[in-house]
């Protein structure tokens, strides 16, 4: 199992460790701070051992990361892990504000069922069953996006259950969602979004959701 160190501390961007496995181009540390695409949320960017990671995907409780095919890494050997912190940290507020809108349009309108999610380092977006347009509820949203964001409210996240590594996110008096991904401390930081509707087809709707301030 890969000690998931992301978790505790989110804000990390360097971290030394071990190499656990290797498989050709394929590499397992004992711990890292480097998040694999997981909830819709993209992966991570930068090095391992002074190499460029080009991708990263979890495999069970490990997470596996590819290298280049001349790495030369061996299990045992120490490396330092180095994180892209300015994309590492828009994925956390956009994934956070994708899952606030989302808790919105639920609280909103009961029984609207989410079909699809993204999360990358420019925009989020969610996709929904809806037959009308979505954005009739934006003005909702907006407001109730606002009050969250001035109040600067704590974003608690920890196990609902360690042994099959099962989490969560609350923020009191708001929301409490299972999700694994990774989070800012407080809706402050977030800052300011823009919303905009799509209709991806017949009964489809998407929110796409970006940062005024990257």
């Amino acid at each position: 199992m890969t000690r998931k160190i992301f978790w505790q501390d989110p804000y990390r961007t360097a971290h030394k460790t071990r190499v656990s496995a290797v498989d050709k181009e394929h590499v397992c540390l004992e711990e890292t701070i480097f998040f694999a695409f997981s909830g819709g949320q993209e992966s991570d960017s930068g090095t391992l051992a002074g190499v460029s990671v080009l991708a990263a995907e979890k495999n069970g409780s490990d997470i596996v990361y590819t290298l280049p095919p001349d790495h030369g890494l061996q299990v045992g050997c120490e490396v330092e892990i180095l994180i892209d912190w300015e994309r590492r940290y828009r994925l956390m507020r956009l994934h956070f504000a994708a899952e606030m809108v989302l808790q919105l349009v639920y609280q909103l309108h009961p029984g609207i069922e989410r079909i699809g999610a993204h999360i990358a380092a420019d925009k989020a977006r969610i996709d929904f069953a809806y037959a009308e347009s979505i954005a009739v509820l934006f003005p909702q949203i907006e407001a109730r996006v606002e009050t969250l964001l001035t109040a600067g409210l704590p974003i608690v996240t920890a196990f609902s259950d360690e042994v099959v590594e099962r989490r969560y996110w609350e923020v009191e008096g708001f929301a409490r969602m299972a999700c694994g991904g990774t989070h800012p401390r407080s809706t402050s930081e977030i800052g300011a979004l823009k919303l905009k509707r799509k209709n991806i087809g017949k009964g489809k709707e998407r929110i796409e959701i970006t940062l005024v301030r990257m």
